[in-house]
């Protein structure tokens, strides 16, 4: 099987799953929510992934990606089906409870299957092309629910996000034990717990290094509804400026496999966190759309290259036998930060205003910069 049918898949699902992250945040706005409890809301699509990532790593090692990627896909489905059917705050905190729940199965699954697809030497280009796909989706999911909210309403919305899993739902039933499995060393004696990963010091600062990431990526889609809301843009042009940052990921994870070869994984990480660090310091002054869009590509180019370059050291990393495990621990890192960072910077917005939060994450990404830089140091001197 090509591998390009694992990129269509996560396409299909990842385009719907960008889409109602942002369509949560403004229909929750429209219904009235203030900042904080918009940031409970988006936090919510973490909790449980938290819990879940390693356990669905676990899943991953021993049964194959078919059956945590259909769980996934359904649950990413049901969701937003269920918003539809029954619209309203509290169905909106049931629907992200269940989406966060299943489709982290789909994501560890699917990124474990990227690293043992093929050879050693291939996993750069397939984590590449993978985090290419990922970025069509930020490109289309978030316009396409701010056309869609403009066009056919808030409660449609939901349904025409429902549609795109269910292909993913229906290829997995009917075709996904064609989809290679993973070959994975049986350790002998009892397994050992997932706190033994964090005793490898180069693991542990990839997984740091994936939170610091992780926090970019969720002030950009948690604060960027909130922000073009309160200066009064449109949920089409929120949504293009979102669909911008995609695009410029696209294009900085076309250009990985060469910076790579080039430079280096951990010196081209540390270029492009300095990169988002910067660009998120202009953000709070700005107030003009083609500007924001100007500096979205800008933020864009800059954290494009990270989560491909998290994933590989993460994947490469892994003790043999428990990468699927590995990238479920890196999931767990994710999304704790995934539900803290939408509640606080709810608060800081709620208290102080969006510059704050701007600010703290552009700290963080200079930190995780010069982390990686003492990693690229390592990495030469051996």
């Amino acid at each position: 099987m090509s591998f390009w049918w694992l990129v269509l898949l996560t396409v299909m699902n990842h385009v719907s799953f960008k889409g109602v992250k942002v369509l949560v945040t403004l229909d929750a706005l429209h219904l009235g929510a203030q900042p904080f409890a918009v940031g409970l809301l988006f936090a919510l699509f973490s909790l449980l992934p938290a819990g879940l990532a390693v356990f669905a790593g676990r899943v991953s090692d021993r049964y194959g990606p078919r059956g945590p990627m259909l769980v996934g896909s359904a649950g990413l489905a049901g969701g937003l089906l269920l918003c539809f059917l029954l619209p309203g705050m509290v169905t909106l905190y049931v629907a992200v409870l269940l989406i966060g729940g299943c489709y982290i199965f789909y994501t560890v699954a699917g990124q474990h299957l990227v690293g043992a697809w093929g050879d050693v030497a291939s996993r750069t280009r397939h984590f590449s092309l993978y985090s290419m796909g990922n970025s069509v989706t930020a490109l289309v999911g978030p316009p396409l629910a701010g056309f869609s909210i403009d066009a056919v309403g808030y409660t449609n919305t939901y349904l025409v996000l429902a549609v795109l899993p269910l292909f993913p739902v229906a290829f997995l039933f009917y075709a996904g034990r064609r989809l290679p499995r993973p070959q994975v060393a049986t350790p002998a004696g009892p397994r050992p717990s997932s706190l033994d990963l964090l005793g490898r010091p180069a693991l542990v600062r990839a997984l740091v290094v994936s939170g610091i990431i992780e926090t970019g990526m969720e002030l950009f889609n948690f604060y960027m509804p909130l922000y073009g809301h309160a200066i009064g843009l449109t949920p089409t042009r929120i949504g293009i400026v979102i669909g911008t940052f995609g695009g410029a990921m696209l294009v900085a994870r076309a250009l990985l496999p060469a910076l790579a070869r080039r430079m280096g994984e951990e010196r081209v990480l540390a270029f492009t966190l300095m990169l988002g660090a910067i660009t998120l310091l202009g953000f709070p002054f700005v107030h003009e759309f083609g500007v924001l869009v100007a500096l979205s590509v800008a933020f864009g180019l800059g954290l494009g290259c990270c989560t491909p370059l998290a994933m590989m050291l993460t994947y490469s990393r892994a003790p043999e036998g428990r990468a699927g495990e590995a990238m479920g621990l890196r999931q767990t890192f994710n999304k704790v930060t995934e539900i803290f960072v939408p509640v606080v910077f709810g608060s800081l917005g709620s208290a102080f205003g969006l510059g704050p939060a701007f600010w703290l994450t552009s700290a963080l990404l200079g930190g995780g910069a010069f982390m990686m830089r003492g990693e690229a140091r390592r990495a030469s001197a051996r």
